[in-house]
């Protein structure tokens, strides 16, 4: 079940927001707020999976709100406002619902929230069993722990490691094959012949790439049965 908080300054929003939100079997309705100060009491009460956040309130938009969060949960932007949209997405938000919308396109968002949070949740037990591994660079071996692991990009004959905290990727000789026997599935998820991305670094999901914050990292046609059956 899907915690969610549902946050617009018009009541009639806030209503169609509660019909919607009663008709999606698979969310569970918290709190209906009026604006970010509201909704910042919610999520400090309890633990919440996803906001229905409108962008234009008083005080404090729902875009700074979002900013303002630490550890923010997903969040699908509810606005009759277009031109917020990048901004909203360089947030990394699942979804970007333009007023008026209907329940058909509702669902739509909802889907890839309830995708995206199955995706984290499913890998969540998985990554700890995977053990920490050395690779040669120059001559000298590197330990690479697993849970720094962003994605993997296969070169010919090497691999770049791409870990988090790191500016520069760990370049070794080994074929991406090898490196899928250290980090594999569900954990880890090939969406490319060229890529090998680690699943709970997964911040959002397309029809051809996935995203690691704002990085994009393509899927081919080849490839997406395996996210699919990773989501399923």
């Amino acid at each position: 079940m899907i915690r969610c908080i549902a946050t617009d300054d018009e009541q009639l929003v806030r209503e169609l927001l509660e019909d919607y939100i009663r008709e999606v079997p698979f969310l569970q309705l918290i709190k209906t707020c009026r604006n970010a100060m509201e909704t910042c009491e919610a999520l400090q009460a309890g633990s919440i999976d996803l906001l229905f956040l409108d962008i234009q309130m008083p005080r404090l938009s729902g875009l700074q709100l979002v900013q303002s969060l630490s550890q923010p949960p997903l969040v699908i932007f509810v606005t009759a406002y277009e031109q917020y949209a990048l901004e909203g997405f360089n947030l990394q938000a699942v979804d970007y619902l333009l007023k008026p919308f209907t329940f058909e396109r509702f669902l739509k968002a909802c889907n890839r929230a309830n995708d995206l949070l199955r995706l984290q949740r499913g890998v969540t037990t998985t990554t700890p069993e995977i053990p920490d591994f050395f690779v040669y660079v120059e001559y000298t071996q590197v330990k690479i722990v697993v849970a720094d692991v962003e994605y993997v990009e296969g070169l010919k004959d090497y691999i770049k490691i791409y870990l988090s905290g790191q500016p520069h990727p760990v370049l070794t000789r080994m074929s991406l094959k090898a490196i899928e026997e250290k980090l594999p599935p569900p954990a880890f998820i090939r969406t490319h012949k060229s890529f090998l991305v680690a699943a709970r670094k997964v911040t959002r999901i397309k029809r051809d790439f996935v995203s690691i914050g704002t990085l994009d990292i393509p899927v081919s046609e080849f490839y997406k049965e395996n996210v699919t059956r990773l989501l399923q």
